[in-house]
């Protein structure tokens, strides 16, 4: 960026919020929140670097914050995960999302129109968008899955079923739970079978592993003394009858008589 570019970005007297005054329901966080948590273990135990954040405005021209949007989660590649910062400006940062999740809200015509739209024009490569409450209406669908084609962005999924495919992620977004508690988890797999393990569920199945292991040890030792006991009992009992069958003779003298002289 040359030196009169940063001059008129430093006199830029416009303001970008970092937040909005739109709350968002308990069922959102929660579901916003496991699974940011998850893509940012699953990301990073592929030795991928990439910031995955939450709830943060990007605005992609400036001097129109109107042309802003926040993502529930959504995954920056290459931008280190310890960044700090208050809202991404693209014409400063260049970075745009590759993953965006967004969960429906109260806001349907927002969620089912206006986001997408917006995820467009900022130039997402693959938003996901989850509707916990598409059973409410047959004009409602629980998932919709929009990519980056030659074409434009487009809507290429929507299904009603528990899971749906990320290219973007590598991995499955399915639901488990319902009502109240519906959460969406990563899984892998061909059809998407096997969960991803939160940190929590992790550590649980490595004690679990430990303590298996620990048990098979257990039982090793104890197979192994009671095998050294049966071999010491199986010698004795070959030494007692080899002493049966082949009892030591009883010594005989080795002196010679003496004769008694004659008179």
């Amino acid at each position: 960026m040359s030196a009169a570019a940063a001059k008129q970005l430093d006199r830029d007297p416009t303001v970008y919020p970092i937040e909005d005054d739109v709350g968002e329901g308990s069922l959102q966080r929660f579901i916003s929140e496991l699974l940011r948590t998850l893509i940012a273990k699953w990301v990073a135990e592929r030795g991928q670097v990439a910031f995955v954040g939450a709830d943060q405005f990007f605005y992609w021209e400036q001097y129109n914050p109107s042309e802003g949007i926040a993502p529930d989660v959504y995954v920056l590649p290459g931008v280190a995960p310890e960044t700090r910062v208050g809202a991404w400006k693209v014409w400063e940062t260049k970075q745009r999302p590759s993953f965006a999740f967004e969960v429906v809200s109260q806001d349907i015509q927002k969620d089912y129109l206006g986001a997408p739209a917006k995820y467009g024009r900022l130039g997402v490569n693959e938003l996901v968008v989850f509707d916990p409450d598409y059973h409410e209406s047959p004009q409602r669908i629980r998932w919709q899955v929009f990519r980056r084609t030659t074409r434009g962005f487009l809507r290429e999924e929507s299904t009603n079923d528990d899971r749906v495919y990320s290219e973007r992620l590598g991995c499955w977004l399915r639901i488990v739970g319902e009502g109240n508690t519906t959460r969406v988890r990563l899984a892998t797999g061909p059809e998407g079978e096997h969960l991803f393990p939160t940190d929590a569920e992790a550590r649980a199945a490595a004690e679990a592993r430990q303590r298996q292991l620990e048990t098979e040890q257990r039982a090793l030792h104890a197979a192994l003394a009671s095998e050294q006991h049966a071999r010491a009992a199986l010698e004795a009992e070959l030494t007692r009858l080899r002493g049966r069958r082949d009892p030591t003779p009883v010594p005989t003298s080795t002196e010679r008589p003496t004769r008694r002289k004659k008179r």
